[in-house]
């Protein structure tokens, strides 16, 4: 199941923002000049790696890369059977919408450098909402890939 914070349009609103800035390039501070990359496109295995950390990440209240067990993105995107050959992740909390994650994400030059890597050609996102107890109302992740 996909998660989606409630929001309307969702894979298609994040892949059309995704893509709207790759087809521009952009500068990503510190990170650097990217020129345009081709699009990316949905993937159903790293939305479903993307859903399993926001969920872990809401239901025991922490925000980081790495999963309270140990493992990393790339142990969790290989978890559900996509063979990688090279991938990224980007997380973020709190934003209530997709324009607002985004905007985010292209304003933090590591998190921008994911969207803008020309090696990557699939991604799945997925937010899920916090609770009264969480710190954050709501959890972003953003796995972006190449399949082997």
């Amino acid at each position: 199941m996909l998660s989606t914070c409630g929001l309307s349009d969702f894979s298609n609103r994040i892949l059309q923002r995704i893509n709207q800035l790759r087809a521009s390039g952009a500068t990503c501070g510190t990170s650097g000049q990217f020129a345009p990359a081709p699009a990316v496109a949905w993937n159903a295995k790293l939305t479903q790696a993307a859903d399993g950390h926001s969920q872990d990440m809401a239901a025991r209240n922490y925000f980081a890369h790495d999963s309270m067990d140990g493992r990393t993105f790339s142990q969790r995107i290989t978890a559900t059977g996509y063979s990688w050959s090279t991938a990224g992740e980007n997380i973020a909390a709190g934003y209530p919408s997709v324009d607002a994650v985004m905007d985010g994400w292209t304003r933090s030059a590591g998190h921008c450098a994911n969207l803008m890597n020309p090696n990557f050609s699939e991604v799945g996102v997925a937010c899920v909402p916090g609770t009264s107890s969480t710190s954050y109302n709501n959890y972003w992740t953003m796995d972006l890939a190449r399949p082997r």
